[in-house]
């Protein structure tokens, strides 16, 4: 799997240590040079959209497009002992995603809609009962409402590194959800969409409104991961804590 085979060059790249913002850039450099160089040699014919790559917009006339972020999380990458740093590719296919796995080398583990995934688990275990919710948030760009919503939600909030090991919290059950509107890219979200809609949860923009990917403008303002039991209940408390109004139906 490229994922994987990617976080395991970036563990031995880290393994050698160094001065943190080289090996950063060292990071995002090798990651997307082995990606690119074996989408295209495995399939030739595809289109890519990397974080790392110049982005050509002849991706919009292509029936399978790549999106790719050959290291999400080059921050925490390089601050030693951090595991919240990922490998994310996804398949787009004709205007939707149909394949994602997002690598957390650092943690010894790969999620991939090839499966098997963790199961949610049951309404009992969490936001229930008298107990918390818990939302991971990013660590850099938190939602400027996040306070406001963890007050009408009852919920807990956690800071974690990368998007894809904050959908990898809520997809092993470890987080209720992850809410993020700070602004993203499209190969920052991709493969923890897929993943996570893989395992049953619901994804979207914070409005309940449908994530869409292979823009022209790569840009995601906002995203939403969470179990689909809790979806309705976040989109309006994420409303009324942001001043705004949720799409329909979530």
């Amino acid at each position: 799997m490229l994922a994987g085979q990617t976080g395991e060059r970036l563990l031995e790249l880290r393994a050698r240590g160094g001065d943190p913002a080289r090996l950063r850039a060292d990071g995002d450099r090798l990651a997307h040079e082995y990606l690119m160089a074996e989408l295209g040699r495995l399939r030739p014919g595809d289109a890519v959209l990397s974080e790392e790559g110049q982005d050509d917009q002849a991706r919009l006339s292509a029936d399978r497009v790549w999106i790719v972020d050959p290291l999400d999380g080059t921050r925490e990458f390089g601050e030693p002992g951090r595991t919240d740093w990922a490998v994310h590719v996804a398949l787009w296919e004709r205007g939707q995603l149909t394949a994602g796995a997002v690598a957390l080398p650092a943690q010894d583990q790969t999620l991939s809609t090839a499966g098997p995934l963790p199961s949610p688990p049951p309404l009992s275990a969490a936001g229930s009962n008298g107990s918390r919710l818990r939302i991971v948030i990013s660590r850099s760009r938190p939602p400027d409402f996040i306070q406001r919503l963890a007050e009408l939600a009852s919920a807990e909030l956690a800071p974690l590194g990368s998007a894809g090991a904050k959908a990898a919290a809520v997809v092993r059950g470890e987080f209720d959800a992850y809410v993020h509107a700070g602004g993203q890219y499209e190969w920052d979200s991709a493969a923890p969409v897929a993943v996570a809609r893989a395992a049953g949860l619901h994804a979207s923009r914070i409005d309940g409104s449908e994530l869409v990917y292979n823009q022209p403008r790569s840009w995601m303002p906002d995203m939403l991961i969470c179990r689909r039991d809790l979806a309705g209940m976040l989109i309006d408390a994420i409303a009324l804590a942001a001043g705004t109004v949720p799409s329909r139906p979530a």
